[in-house]
């Protein structure tokens, strides 16, 4: 524990020594210790070199200039037009989420309201074009800012357009997002019955650009067959991933934390009879993967100015055979006829084209780099190059020939357009006098592929980022290189089949050409995960006999294997189905749940312990397949956030006295709604808006008498109020569509309580308002019994994976 500590004290201090501080105070000149004075004084003999507190970030870099010159990336009388695009802040830009129920009227609002606004009044002459929809975005639903802040505090419009996006994005119905990040899902032509990957998925927004499309065009209270993974390798990022997500309220995304080169496949014995109880799956494979890599990101340079100061050369190539071996394991997921988009936010084709080409030599006909040209036509995009040079510590290399010659050990063939291996025999050339004189003329190779059908966006095409982006689409399985055993003649054809997926996996992480025997490894892994209990007797002799014995390094990731295997992955909650019939029947008879709900299998928590239990969450029937499946596999999957919060126990003082303790999360209303019989009652406009305005009624203030009259049958405890938007003839239940506005409420013994945040009472009273009424109406305030007892509002963070 202390020698960890002190590393971790010691890596933090290299990492502040080694970083430059912009904000520290500028030194004096070494001289001045010597006794020299070099400041400058002005007439009256004043100092006038005064310390500076703040610099700002050089927005240029020779090195840089230098590198994208010399590939080509942008025609040459294009060049300044490139880099002074780069030298300018980028445009803000954000998404309407178009599964938000008011998804139009937010557009409506940013077309007529703010847009025409600030195009009347045109004060800088910039506002016309400050706010706009983005061109090639399908349904005028990503839009473009790009005032700065001074604009912002100077125009009372302006301003109000601020609160309007902080508000907004708060409450999920639109994802700040950089534009040209918006375009990688776009190309995946995700549909809603697709299994989709999203390999690096943090921060979040294109995860939920593909929850959008899982979800577009869905039923009221019935869930798309399909489902999103979202992974990523780091856990607080994951949490980044979470909080991102959370706003989607969906019960059809799960969220991992691996190394994407080594994304589990939750391999299941094929002739398993149980393969039919979680959908016939065998294997976790996807209709669709997102291989958004990381990368150096010079070309979020608009966004991130430090990135000037710390650019090299070797940014780019210390990433490429990560990115490499995580497109080829993105592509091993990938089901045949699957498509999958690769993409980066960086300029340098080391990461972009050179790691397509590898994948494309590697993977022969068995992959296609597909031509979308034709799609999204708006898009200003340019094509791949098919030649480009490395460079590294100063010196350009052409090919791998001219990296042995200089003696580049980490430069890789496929770096270089061809991807050939090249035998440096320099020093034999030399001794049999075979050197030629031309030998140091650099000859560019020109990649045969066709990588013109790789996309770059380029900063000044459309005052944007930069991005790269290939759509790969799976048209047979991948190519496997025979291993090496002397077993092989001895093998079952089950046993091959098993052994030649594993090869297939190898290829994909790059594990090519190792003499390893998989197939027993394999028969041995799925053994374990049919039989936990057998695997842990006997390996109990085992650990007796070396307690005492240091462990081989090959012993201790024998170990790690068999943690994972048992699903005690450290740090995250367990993944448990929640089977309580008492529970869940009190929950059924309390809200008059249809019968044809599907609750079997559909709920989890996260807590073995079910009297402990405080929230309940609902996945969809892929979901459910995937955990059933990874359980059979032995728990491969490391989940660390599952499913929408469906349930929560109601811990307040009436809580304890309602007939049923579990109150329905605001997240799950929506779902859960359509198939409720019980606890409603219907609202008209002004009582509704009353509740929202004030948090808290009771119940003689209420203005209607017939909803006063529903609310007092209800039983203490959770209900939910239904707007009645248009004074129509109220059923009971009330019919529920995608206009059905609705909140969770708690009737107390003389009050009824919203349990509905601060945040979403606002924007949905300002809907409310621009829907129904020009201004706001003012309303005298209830008087409030300080003895009545309230009930805390849904304002707990939604933390998906705590117990």
């Amino acid at each position: 524990m202390g020698g960890r500590g002190r590393s971790r004290r010691t890596q933090r201090k290299h990492f502040r020594d080694g970083r430059e501080n912009v904000w520290k105070t500028k030194k004096s000149d070494p001289q001045e210790a010597d006794g020299v004075n070099n400041n400058e004084n002005d007439s009256n003999g004043n100092n006038t070199n005064k310390p500076t507190h703040w610099q700002p970030f050089a927005i240029e870099n020779t090195a840089f200039d230098e590198y994208y010159k010399e590939q080509g990336a942008v025609h040459p009388e294009e060049w300044e037009s490139f880099i002074e695009c780069l030298r300018k802040p980028l445009p803000a830009a954000f998404r309407i989420n178009s599964s938000s129920q008011f998804c139009t009227d937010l557009r409506s609002q940013l077309e007529d309201e703010f847009m025409k606004a600030l195009q009347t009044e045109g004060t800088d002459g910039n506002e016309a074009e400050g706010i706009k929809p983005l061109p090639w975005y399908p349904d005028n639903f990503a839009w473009m800012s790009s005032f700065s802040r001074m604009q912002l505090r100077k125009n009372k419009n302006l301003e109000r357009f601020h609160e309007f996006l902080k508000q907004e994005n708060e409450i999920g119905n639109i994802t700040r997002q950089e534009a040209v990040s918006m375009v990688p899902p776009l190309f995946l032509d995700v549909h809603r019955d697709h299994f989709v990957l999203d390999m690096c998925a943090a921060p979040g927004s294109k995860t939920f650009q593909l929850l959008e499309m899982i979800h577009k065009e869905s039923e009221v209270g019935v869930l798309p067959n399909g489902m999103v993974i979202a992974n990523d390798v780091d856990v607080q990022r994951c949490n980044l991933l979470i909080h991102q997500t959370k706003r989607m309220c969906t019960a059809n995304l799960v969220v991992t934390n691996h190394e994407a080169q080594h994304f589990p496949s939750c391999r299941y014995k094929k002739n398993s009879t149980n393969a039919l109880d979680f959908g016939g799956m065998t294997e976790l494979l996807f209709d669709r993967v997102l291989c958004d890599v990381p990368c150096s990101g010079d070309g979020t340079l608009r966004k991130a100015p430090d990135i000037w100061r710390k650019w090299s050369v070797g940014m780019a190539n210390g990433v490429h055979c990560l990115q490499l071996q995580i497109a080829m394991r993105g592509l091993a997921l990938l089901k045949t006829g699957g498509r999958m988009v690769y993409s980066t936010c960086s300029m340098n084709p080391v990461e972009n084209e050179a790691v397509v080409s590898e994948i494309l030599r590697k993977c022969g006909d068995s992959v296609e780099l597909v031509d979308v040209s034709s799609e999204l036509p708006e898009l200003v995009r340019r094509p791949g190059l098919k030649s480009w040079k490395v460079k590294d510590k100063g010196t350009w290399l052409a090919s791998h020939k001219d990296a042995c010659k200089h003696g580049k050990s980490g430069i890789v063939p496929s770096m270089f357009p061809s991807g050939e291996t090249h035998v440096d025999t320099s020093d034999n050339d030399q001794q049999n006098g075979e050197q030629t004189e031309g030998e140091d003329v650099l000859v560019t190779e020109v990649s045969s592929l066709p990588l013109e059908r790789c996309m770059r966006i380029v900063p000044h095409d459309q005052n944007t980022g930069a991005f790269f982006i290939a759509v790969l689409q799976k048209i047979s399985p991948l190519p496997v290189l025979q291993t090496k055993s002397s077993k092989h003649s001895r093998q079952s054809p089950s046993d091959n089949d098993e052994k030649t997926k594993q090869s297939e996996d190898d290829v994909a992480n790059g594990n090519i050409g190792m003499d390893v025997d998989v197939s027993d490894v394999k028969n041995e892994e799925s053994d374990e995960a049919l039989n936990p209990s057998k695997k842990l007797k006997e390996s109990e002799p085992e650990q007796v006999e070396t307690v005492n014995k240091p462990k081989s390094r090959a012993e201790k990731a024998n170990d790690k294997r068999k943690l994972q295997i048992q699903g005690k992955w450290f740090g995250v909650d367990p993944v448990v189905f929640f089977k309580d019939d008492a529970i869940l029947t009190n929950i059924k008879e309390f809200y008059g749940i249809h019968e044809s709900f599907p609750f079997n299998h559909r709920l989890i928590t996260r807590n073995s312990d079910t009297n402990t239990v405080k929230r309940i969450y609902y996945v969809s029937e892929a979901v459910k397949n995937v955990v059933e499946l990874n359980f059979l596999a032995g728990e491969q999957l490391k989940i660390t956030s599952i499913g929408l919060k469906m349930f929560e126990r109601q811990t307040s003082r009436e809580g304890t006295s309602s007939p049923c303790v579990f109150r329905i999360s605001s997240e799950g209303l929506p779902l859960l709604l359509p198939h409720m019989t019980k606890q409603i009652a219907t609202s008209p406009p002004a009582d509704f808006k009353h509740l929202l305005q004030f948090k808290s009624i009771k119940f003689p203030d209420l203005v209607d008498d017939r909803f006063r009259e529903q609310v007092a049958h209800l039983a203490l405890g959770c209900c939910v109020v239904v707007l009645n938007q248009g004074n129509e003839g109220v059923s009971d239940p009330p019919k529920v569509d995608k206009s059905t506005i609705a909140i969770g409420c708690w009737k107390g013994r003389s009050s009824l309580s919203v349990m509905v945040t601060a945040v979403d009472c606002q924007e949905l009273l300002e809907r409310l308002l621009i829907r129904f009424e020009t201004e706001k109406e003012s309303l005298p305030e209830p008087v409030k019994d300080d003895d009545d007892a309230q009930v805390k509002e849904d304002s707990e963070p939604v933390t998906v994976g705590s117990s």
